[in-house]
């Protein structure tokens, strides 16, 4: 039985990923891959077209992840501080988010989307904490976060009966 000769849109498990030229029998490109839009017909042109565009891509990337790169240094070398209300032993009332780190990260001339810093949980201690900020899958930042108290809350004024005693 012979196969077709396919360009996959999008993954297909079993079969490969977007962009792979693949053999597939008949009925399955047939009746499940070409209608659903998952695989095209690979003619030499479309098989020529694709190739071209993943070299543009690649080259693309390529300048993309060196430019990252060169961002992740500037990022590097950031301390950030923040200053917030916490308790006796050290801990936050509130927490650090990450929509306030990229303030922070803003206010150093460094834009970043809240979605790309990398909190496991939100920061509730004082102290230093290493902060990921995800720029792309292969390129990730850390920074350094100090987080200061401003002061324990004010115990409240004893009253005159509380004095008296």
């Amino acid at each position: 039985m012979s196969h077709v000769r396919l360009i996959l849109r999008e993954e297909v498990p079993g079969l490969g990923d977007a962009g792979d030229v693949v053999n597939a029998k008949p009925g399955y490109a047939r009746n499940f891959l070409l209608p659903k839009g998952k695989a095209t017909l690979a003619t030499e042109a479309r098989v020529k077209q694709l190739e071209h565009e993943k070299r543009v891509i690649a080259e693309k990337l390529a300048k993309d992840l060196k430019d990252l790169r060169a961002a992740r240094d500037r990022f590097e070398g950031q301390h950030l501080e923040v200053t917030a209300q916490a308790g006796e032993e050290g801990k936050l009332f509130g927490s650090v988010t990450a929509p306030q780190i990229a303030e922070l990260l803003a206010e150093k001339g460094l834009e970043v989307d809240r979605r790309k810093i990398v909190l496991s949980e939100p920061i509730k201690t004082v102290g230093e904490h290493q902060v990921t900020v995800r720029l792309h899958r292969e390129v990730q930042a850390t920074v350094k976060l100090t987080v200061t108290a401003v002061g324990a809350p004010a115990e409240p004024e004893p009253t005159e009966a509380e004095a008296a005693e």
